[in-house]
């Protein structure tokens, strides 16, 4: 994968400007430091969008903190604290793959070991080709459905080694990506199988829950 340097300028375009003006609105006058993290995300998006690769270059944050007014190094350190602002360039697919330990006890091991096979790198690391980029991440709070594998902005669930090499070796192959959600066709955070209880319910049961 080639490499894109940092950038010496950034401004947000027509599109991301709008998008900007709203989240900053949402706060009160001398509150406008709580916007940090949309627009951090705004200009995340604009580089994807932009460049193919969805990061976040240290002069768009630089561009951000002149907007709220505030000091530089607080728009760092929001930036470098969650895992969700890249700050550097991704491939085509982000492979973010959770290890903590309810993905762990579910075999998160086994999907680690399919994406290294099928990307051929480890985590850190980007494909030549530019399809993957392989990163290690803490809890992306879908346990119930354990071990998740996020490609880009969605949650691949209930996956194991064999689906999620059928699922990368597919991408690989110039498939695109498939609907997120279960890999094995759970329906939201229900029993596999389906749900064993409330099977009938009527509107008036379901307006009293």
């Amino acid at each position: 994968m080639s490499i894109q340097a940092e950038p010496s300028h950034f401004e947000f375009d027509a599109q991301a400007e709008a998008l900007v003006a709203a989240a900053i609105a949402k706060y009160p006058a001398g509150k406008q430091a709580s916007a940090v993290m949309p627009l951090l995300h705004i200009a995340q998006r604009q580089m994807d969008r932009l460049t193919g690769s969805s990061w976040v270059p240290r002069v768009a944050m630089d561009v951000i903190a002149k907007r709220l007014s505030i000091a530089p190094v607080r728009v760092y350190e929001v930036a470098t604290f969650y895992l969700m602002y890249n700050l550097k360039p991704v491939a085509k697919y982000h492979l973010q793959v959770c290890t903590t330990t309810p993905c762990w006890l579910q075999g998160s091991d086994d999907v680690v070991a399919a994406c290294k096979k099928i990307s051929g790198i480890g985590f850190g690391e980007s494909s030549a080709d530019g399809l993957f980029t392989l990163t290690e991440v803490e809890c992306l709070g879908g346990c119930v459905n354990a071990p998740i594998l996020q490609i880009n902005d969605e949650y691949y669930e209930d996956l194991n080694g064999e689906r999620t090499e059928k699922l990368l070796g597919d991408l690989k192959s110039g498939g695109a990506l498939p609907p997120p959600g279960s890999s094995i066709g759970r329906h939201a955070s229900e029993p596999e199988g389906g749900r064993t209880v409330l099977l009938q319910t009527n509107g008036a049961d379901d307006h009293a829950r």
